[in-house]
C-alpha cells in the first residue's frame, strides 16, 4: 500500500472544515465528510450543505475530484423521519414541507450527475433509503466489506420511489426491484454483483483505496474528464444512432481542445502532459 499513500500529500491544501459536513481539499481532491450521528441523516439541512458544497466544488478550478464520505458506522440512514413526521401537524399535513425536502433532495442528487467533476461514494457502514440514493447517484462507489445497503421504506409503508431513479440507473432491473420491494438489506458482495458498487475493500484500506482512485483521475485531463462524464450520461437510454451523435459531437469537440492537443503532443514527446485547460 506504500504506492497508494505516497499519493497523498502530507498535509490538505486547505484547513478542513468541521460540523454537519466536514469538508477537506487535498491534492486536487475534496473529500466530503456526513458528520451528523448517529444516522447522518439527509435532512434538509444536510441536503442543502450538500448542495452547496457541489456549487463550491462546481466553480473551485482546484477541485478535479469529489469524495463522499462519512463517519460513525452508518453512511447514511436516509431522510429523517422525524423531521418528516413533525410536519404533519401542518395545516396541510406536511405536504408543503415533504415536497421541498423531496424536490430539494432530488436537485441534489441530479446535481452530482451534473458536476463536470467525478463524485466517488466512501460507504463503511449503512446506507439506507435516501443514503442508498446517494451511493447509487455517485460516478463511483467503493464500500468496505462491513458496509450493507438497502432501500427500506417499503417496511415502514412507504416505497422508495425517488431512491428507484438512480438505483435502476445503475443496478440491473430485478436486482432494483427486489431490493425495492423486499426492503431487505444486502452486503457489499451482493452490491458489487447487482452494480451498485466498483469495490469492496477491508475496513482499514478504504480511504487509502479511495485516495489512489481519486489521485488517479484527478490526474488525468480536467477537460476530457468534464466532456466524458457529460456524454456518458447524456447518451444513456438514447436510442444507438442518437447516442452515436452526441458522443462523436463530444469527442469532435474533446479533440479541438486545448488538453487534447497537449496529451497527443507529450504522448508523441514521451512525456507527462500538462493540461492547460479546467473543468467548468
Amino acid at each position: 500500500m506504500a504506492e497508494i499513500v505516497a499519493m497523498k500529500r502530507a498535509s490538505p491544501d486547505r484547513a478542513p472544515t468541521d460540523g454537519p459536513l466536514g469538508e477537506r481539499l487535498d491534492a486536487g481532491v475534496l473529500w466530503l465528510t456526513l458528520a451528523n450521528p448517529p444516522a447522518n441523516a439527509l435532512s434538509i439541512d444536510m441536503i442543502a450543505r450538500l448542495s452547496a458544497a457541489l456549487g463550491r466544488a462546481r466553480a473551485d478550478k482546484a477541485v478535479r475530484v469529489v469524495v463522499i464520505g462519512a463517519g460513525g458506522k452508518v453512511f447514511s440512514g436516509g431522510h429523517d423521519l422525524k423531521e418528516l413526521t413533525a410536519h404533519r401537524k401542518d395545516a396541510d399535513r406536511g405536504r408543503a414541507f415533504f415536497e421541498q425536502t423531496f424536490g430539494a433532495c432530488s436537485a441534489m442528487m441530479q446535481a452530482i450527475t451534473a458536476l463536470p467533476k467525478p463524485v466517488i461514494a466512501m460507504v463503511d457502514g449503512i446506507a439506507t433509503a435516501a443514503g442508498c440514493q446517494l451511493v447509487a447517484s455517485c460516478d463511483l462507489a467503493i464500500a468496505s466489506d462491513r458496509a450493507t445497503f438497502g432501500v427500506n421504506g417499503i417496511d415502514v409503508g412507504l416505497f422508495c420511489s425517488t431512491p428507484a431513479v438512480p438505483l435502476s440507473r445503475k443496478v440491473k432491473q430485478r436486482a432494483a426491484m427486489e431490493m425495492l420491494l423486499t426492503g431487505e438489506m444486502v452486503d457489499a458482495a451482493t452490491a458489487k454483483e447487482f452494480g451498485l458498487v466498483n469495490r469492496v475493500v477491508p475496513p482499514e484500506y478504504l480511504e487509502q483505496v479511495v485516495g489512489k482512485y481519486a489521485a488517479v483521475i484527478a490526474a488525468k485531463s480536467p477537460t476530457a474528464v468534464s466532456m466524458g462524464k457529460h456524454a456518458f450520461y447524456a447518451q444513456q437510454g438514447l436510442p444507438l444512432a442518437e447516442a452515436y451523435e452526441v458522443t462523436q459531437r463530444v469527442i469532435v469537440d474533446n479533440l479541438l481542445s486545448a488538453d487534447a492537443e497537449e496529451g497527443i503532443a507529450a504522448f508523441f514527446g514521451k512525456r507527462k502532459p500538462e493540461w492547460p485547460g479546467d473543468a467548468t
